[in-house]
């Protein structure tokens, strides 16, 4: 059965979580010292898993057989792996994600993967791209972790802002995790006020995004 560490890493504690995105085991040990919360992992979460005890976020085409030995999470997109076995993940994994573009319109295979993943203990997150992805997410199955992703922002829009329009539309009570290839404390902070739960960071300098509380509005 899942233990649910990677939830429990982003919310558990007053301030936003910082995720690293890192590719290596220094960089894995470099964003502990810097107290990231968790990690992503693009590649073989095995190369990285020895360096750091923080829960793994994996994300990359590896087999999930293989990831399973050393990931605590799993960001699956369930077009390229329809025959994932939930059942296996759930022995040492803590949470799968299902992008919503991939199981749109499914004739219920969303619903399916989602419910079977609950059954097992695991967190399920469900990547989202836009309020329309959010809304209909949540008909669906009402998820209690979203990952918030820019990637289909208006050419006159920021992340940031395409994010916070999103993160606005999280019922209370929901994880928001947001996605931004680039971010600074500023933003940060922002994300924070605004009730952010984790932003993953692409990047080496770790240390100058965690810290304090947000200023006042």
């Amino acid at each position: 059965m899942a233990q649910r560490r990677f939830s429990h890493a982003i919310a558990e504690g007053d301030g936003i979580s910082v995720i690293a995105a890192v590719e290596d085991p220094d960089a894995a040990r470099a964003a502990e010292e810097q107290l990231a919360e968790a990690l992503v992992v693009r590649g073989d979460p095995a190369v990285v898993r020895g360096a750091s005890s923080l829960p793994i976020l994996w994300r990359a085409d590896v087999s999930l057989e293989r990831a399973s030995t050393s990931a605590d999470a799993y960001l699956l997109v369930f077009d390229a792996r329809a025959e994932v076995s939930f059942e296996e993940a759930s022995t040492t994994g803590d949470a799968v994600m299902l992008v919503f573009d991939s199981r749109d319109g499914d004739d219920g295979r969303l619903e399916g993967l989602h419910r079977r993943a609950v059954e097992l203990g695991l967190d399920c997150a469900v990547e989202v791209r836009d309020e329309e992805e959010l809304e209909q997410a949540l008909e669906r199955v009402d998820p209690e972790i979203f990952l918030l992703s820019p990637v289909e922002r208006e050419d006159d829009e920021t992340p940031l802002e395409v994010v916070l329009e999103m993160l606005a539309a999280v019922p209370a009570g929901k994880l928001a995790i947001a996605d931004l290839q680039l971010t600074n404390r500023e933003e940060v902070q922002e994300l924070e006020r605004a009730g952010c739960d984790a932003v993953i960071v692409h990047g080496t300098e770790i240390s100058p995004l965690v810290g304090g509380p947000p200023p006042d509005v």
